[in-house]
């Protein structure tokens, strides 16, 4: 057992030697012969989401269903003043227009993560029938309709009926 021992302790120094040799302090090569490039964080830029866009898609539902398959408007309890319309889905894209709390407006698409609603609106803020998405389209397309489209935060947003507020009540049989 000792000549294990010493065998051990002869061979512990030349084993950490080996694991020293493969260190070096020299800085990484860029160029060529380099296997991985510096590696550079950097600061986010919002100044470049900024000018963004996606355009709002309709017909997500398919060729049976109206190209905007919703209709929503402000929830006023939650938003405090006009509805602000973005260009993209993300609170640093530019804001593009705003709707009064009275708004109404067609709903056609969704961001990936649920957080925006793709919107089409005529003037004022109305969601009305000469946008042309209240009827079905052959496929999904980018909206290059009439009206004005955008993006707005779904959390500020409630659903409504697509019947229209300003029908005369029918009399009782």
């Amino acid at each position: 057992m000792t000549k294990d021992i010493r065998l051990l302790a002869a061979a512990l120094p030349a084993a950490l030697l080996a694991s020293l040799a493969g260190c070096d302090n020299r800085p990484v090569k860029d160029g060529p012969g380099a296997t991985t490039p510096r590696y550079e964080r950097v600061e986010p830029d919002t100044d470049m989401l900024r000018g963004a866009v996606t355009p709002v898609r309709v017909g997500e539902l398919g060729p049976s269903f109206a190209a905007c398959a919703a209709r929503g408007e402000p929830r006023t309890r939650t938003l405090q003043g006009p509805l602000p319309v973005r260009a993209a889905p993300f609170e640093q894209a530019q804001q593009i227009d705003q709707l009064p709390p009275s708004a109404d407006f067609h709903i056609c698409s969704r961001s990936i993560d649920q957080q925006w609603f793709g919107i089409v609106y005529d003037e004022g803020g109305r969601a009305a029938e000469r946008c042309g998405v209240d009827r079905p389209v052959p496929a999904r397309r980018d909206y290059q309709g009439p009206c004005a489209a955008g993006w707005v935060s779904s959390a500020v947003v409630r659903f409504v009926s697509g019947i229209p507020h300003d029908l005369p009540a029918q009399p009782a049989e």
